[in-house]
This record gives structure tokens, sequence and C-alpha cells, in this order.
């Protein structure tokens, strides 16, 4: 009983991916070269002759030609292997007006690319993709999504899941992204399992999805043979119904890590030890006297299973599947890593689709729950996969937003909140971590800050210390906010005002204004941005002696500058060292 492996190919451009995209970006006429900057420029990556391709391809997770596709196909047909290792490829026409998804990029990567590219160009993306298409999930990618194996005709099922003639069976409850409804008599069964299944006689035809959500513990007798220890491991499927694929890893205490019986059994998985000592604080249902006098712990095969299950679980719980077998000197068990559901905090940036991080859209299309106040959702619903369930609410609902996306995703489910700018500052992710326990899985997805875009328009101002101070007194008493004023005016610091007025709090603005008036001088610039890459955009500066509070309301951010700041050709800059040098 093995586990599979992916190509070691596979595994370093996953490691890669984690790190970031390796774009390549190849063109040959004038026009060509002008839209892969462009794009180099906004998305990442960087331009090559096209002589530099065969280098460079095994290190790529995408490459955009400025060809027709004629000529790119028959530059990357030497080099395709397979869709899960290939990169992506996207073909541009020298108009600028489509940006075609070609090759490569299993789960999507073509797509996406594509998709990325065509917003910087103001192209139309081309995507063939039937499930992409469709604006679906497709098959293959909730396969990369669960790291799964499978058993039976991916492309039929895919077929009929997108016809919408597959019931999709999930007992394990995986938070999944949204699926097309079963609209017809299921002529497929989709099982997402971990357990051995027999394919029903003369019903719908069955594909097992198989994710790696076991962990084999081994305990054995010194010298034991791989035959005992194969026969033993082999139970776990003939007696208990565990799908062998489904293993994600082997364990066993320390002082059997070169057991020569139990590395060639397991061959070519490696074997996890750990050290007798640890194994015995494991709790586990049948320990044994005789074990611990032996090797120093009560347990061999159910606590090295248990105890190397909860170390890559990442803090998902983790149950005893199969408590421990005796075989001809040796003895196994395994555990389960259960799933968690998942909460996604998503920050939109201020406004505009191209400040919004590529990131945040994949996170929205993972979804299957989307959480957030109304006009946001109203920004992103377009990115929503058909069959999105949307909680929407209005103003002044934060807590109850936040509790709302917890207790489903507590639940199980795939969920998404999202809020503007970045959702860790003065936003959705501090209400939704106060709440969120280890049974949620949470990924945070950082955007652009209300502080951030108005800095970009008014110049530099915060290129050195800088403080953010909301103004707002709903979570924050006036007198606390009043003390941090005075603090950030005496220490000399660039500050950005959150929050600034409302039409209930008109006076709170003026007063933090002048507590900055007393330290600093009349000459020092204060910068205002209202709707910051919205429409209806404004940036404005004046001195701080003439500097108006009547001209701010709640969507404006507010900047005020340190003793070093200076207008420079009619922007706000702040030196990054602490003395002004021209």
């Amino acid at each position: 009983m093995t586990t599979e492996r992916t190509t070691e190919r596979t595994t370093e451009r996953t490691t890669e991916r984690a790190a970031g995209p390796d774009i390549a970006l190849f063109a040959v006429t004038a026009s060509g070269r002008r839209a892969a900057q462009e794009v180099a420029a906004a998305i990442g990556g960087s331009v090559h002759p096209l002589d530099a391709l065969p280098n460079v391809w095994p290190e790529l997770d995408g490459a955009v030609f400025f060809l027709a596709t004629g000529a790119t196909v028959r530059l990357i047909a030497p080099l395709l292997a397979d869709k899960h290792s290939d990169p992506g490829v996207v073909c541009v026409d020298e108009a600028r007006r489509f940006a075609v998804a070609l090759a490569g990029g299993h789960g999507g990567g073509a797509n996406a690319l594509a998709t990325r590219v065509a917003a910087v160009l103001g192209a139309q993306p081309v995507i063939t993709t039937a499930s992409d298409a469709a604006g679906g999930t497709g098959l293959d990618e909730l396969v990369e999504l669960l790291d799964a194996r499978v058993d039976g005709d991916l492309a039929a099922a895919g077929t009929a899941l997108l016809d919408g003639a597959a019931r999709v069976e999930n007992p394990l409850g995986f938070p999944l992204p949204p699926l097309p409804p079963a609209t017809a008599e299921p002529r497929h069964v989709i099982v997402i399992s971990d357990r051995v299944r027999d394919a029903p006689d003369g019903g719908p035809v069955l594909t097992r999805l198989v994710p790696r959500t076991l962990v084999v513990g081994i305990g054995s007798a010194r010298g034991v043979t791989a035959e005992a220890v194969t026969a033993t491991l082999r139970r776990l499927e003939a007696e208990h119904g565990l799908d062998p694929r489904a293993v994600q890893a082997y364990a066993s205490v320390d002082l059997k890590a070169d057991e020569a019986g139990i590395l060639a059994a397991i061959a070519p998985a490696e074997l996890l030890t750990y050290p007798a000592a640890r194994l015995a604080g494991v709790a586990v249902p049948n320990p044994s006297e005789v074990v611990r006098a032996e090797v120093g712990t009560p347990s061999v095969a159910e606590a090295a299973a248990l105890h190397a299950a909860s170390e890559l679980a990442g803090g998902a719980p983790v149950e005893l599947a199969v408590e421990k077998i005796k075989g001809a000197g040796v003895t196994v068990a395994a555990a389960r890593i259960r799933p968690r559901g998942r909460l996604a905090i998503v920050g939109l940036g201020p406004g505009a689709a191209d400040l919004r991080a590529p990131r945040a859209d994949v996170e929205l299309r993972r979804a299957s729950i989307v959480v957030g106040l109304d006009q946001y959702l109203d920004q992103v619903a377009h990115l929503l996969r058909p069959g999105t369930e949307i909680r929407s609410s209005g103003l002044g609902d934060e807590e109850q937003r936040a509790a709302d996306a917890v207790a489903l995703a507590a639940k199980g489910h795939a969920v998404a909140l999202i809020g503007s700018g970045d959702a860790g500052v003065y936003a959705m992710a501090s209400p939704a971590l106060q709440q969120a326990g280890e049974d949620i899985e949470v990924v945070g997805i950082p955007g652009v800050t209300a502080a951030l875009a108005a800095s970009s328009l008014l110049g530099a101002p915060l290129g050195h210390d800088h403080v953010l101070i909301s103004l707002s007194d709903l979570h924050t008493p006036w007198p606390v906010i009043a003390q941090r004023v005075d603090a950030a005016a005496a220490a000399d610091l660039v500050t950005c005002f959150y929050n600034p007025r409302s039409r209930d709090r008109h006076w709170q603005l003026g007063v933090a204004l002048d507590a900055f008036r007393a330290h600093r001088l009349p000459s020092t610039p204060v910068g205002a941005v209202r709707q910051a890459s919205r429409p209806g955009q404004r940036v404005w500066t004046a001195p701080l002696a003439e500097f108006d509070a009547g001209e701010v309301d709640m969507l404006t951010t507010v900047v005020v500058g340190s003793s070093a700041t200076r207008m420079v050709a009619g922007r706000m800059v702040t030196p990054r060292g602490y003395r002004w040098t021209q």
C-alpha cells in the first residue's frame, strides 16, 4: 500500500507558484513589444526574445505570445508535455483585440492568464474550455483543489457535470466551490471520498475523487518482513474500506526509522518518525503496557498515525479512522484529517477593477457563499460563478456580517467575506477573526488600502514614518482618539485620517487639524482624496493653515504631512531620510 506522487516537475512548479507566478512574454513587432511591456508592468513577468523560449519554458507558470495563433502553436508544440505541468499559454493578436487561452495551465491557468492580460489591454478574453466558458467549476479544477486521485472517466464525468446530469456526493464535507446543479436525471455520480465504493449495476456511471486524507501509523517487531507489513496494510482496504490512494503519509516511532521491512513495504513513500516520549503523550484507545516497556510509549501505530496527521493537518481536526490492526509482528492504524470550512477574507481595494488583487478574483470564484455590503457585492457580482449564494446587508452591520460568515464557514462551506480596501485595515478581518476558531481555515487576501490609494494620487506622502487614525467614535471613545491625534502630532508623524467627517460627526476633523497646527508650520502640506479610483475622484492639497475641513466627507481620506513633507511640482513628498535634501 503506497501513496502516489506527482512528478518532480509538477511539485517544483507548485512551490514556485506559492512564491509568485513566473510569466514570460514574447513579441516580434514593435507594437507587440510595447503591448508586452505594458502587460509585464501590470501583472509581472519579463519580456524575452523568441529564441529564449526553450530555455525558460521549464520554469514558467505562464507564457504570453504577441503572435498569430498558428505561429504560437508551432513554437510551443515541441515543448508541450501535459496539462498538469505545462505553463498556461496565451496568444494576443497584433491589434490587441483578443487574448486567446491556447494551451496548458491545468486548473484554468491559461484561462485566468487570458482574463488578466485582456483586462490590461482592454481586449476580449477568448476561452473555449467548456466549464470556464459557461462560468462553472470544472471537474479538473475540483481535482486540483482537492489534490485528489481519480478513479473513473474524468472527461465523461466533467461533461455530465456541465450538462447538469451529474450528482456530486461529498460525505467528508469538503468546502467546495459552487457546482452546476443537477437539472436532469443523473447519468453520472461523482463521489469525493477516501473510501472504496463499488460501481452500481445498471445505475449512473461512477467516478471517484480520492483526496489524500489518511495517515497510516506502523509499529512492528524488529526484523519484520516486508510481506508481513504489506499484508497488514492491505487489510485497511479489504476489511475497513479505505482507499490506499488516500494515504498521505506513513509514520512510526524513531526506533523504526531504519526498519527494512517497513521501508520496503511503503516504498517509494517516506516514513515519518517521532521520539517515543512524544508519542507517549498522545491519547489512544488501545494503549499497551507491554509496548511501553519495550519502546517507551504505550502506542506506536495509533499514536504515530494521530500525531503525524495532526502535524500535517495545519489545524484541521484529526480522528482515528481505523484502530490498531494486528498482523504477523506488525500493527497498523489509520488517522483521518477532516476537512474544515473555509473563510476567505477579501479586500477589494479602493474600487477600480485594475487595483483589485488577482488573487481576490480567484477567491471570489472559489467561494460557494459570498458575504458583504450590498454595494461591494455589486462591484464583483460579474466575477461570481453560477450557483454562488450571496448574503448581502447594508451599512452598519459589520459585526453581524462577520458573525454570519464565520458561522457559515464553521458549517463546512467555502465562504468569502468581502470589504473595501484591505480587509485588515479598519475593515472585516478583525471582527471575523475575533470570532473564528480553529474549526475553520482562514485565508487573507490583501487589498490596496485607502491610505495607499490616496498616497499614490497625492505623490509620496507616506515616504517615512506614518500613522493611520480613524476619527470615527462609533467604536472608540473620542477622548482616546484625541489622545492619539495629539501623540501623532507631537511625534512629527505623517498622519492619514480615515472616516474624517460625516453629517453627524462634522467637528472632529477640525479639532484634529488644530492639534497639528500646534506642532507644525502653517505651510505643512495637507492632502485629500475623495473617491480614490472611482467615478467622481477628486484630489487636492492645501497648506495646513488654509485647509478647509468643510470640503471633506466620509468618502475622503486626509493626509497631514510631517515637518519634512514638501510640495514638489504639485505633489506631496516625504523624504525617506528624516531631513529634507534637494
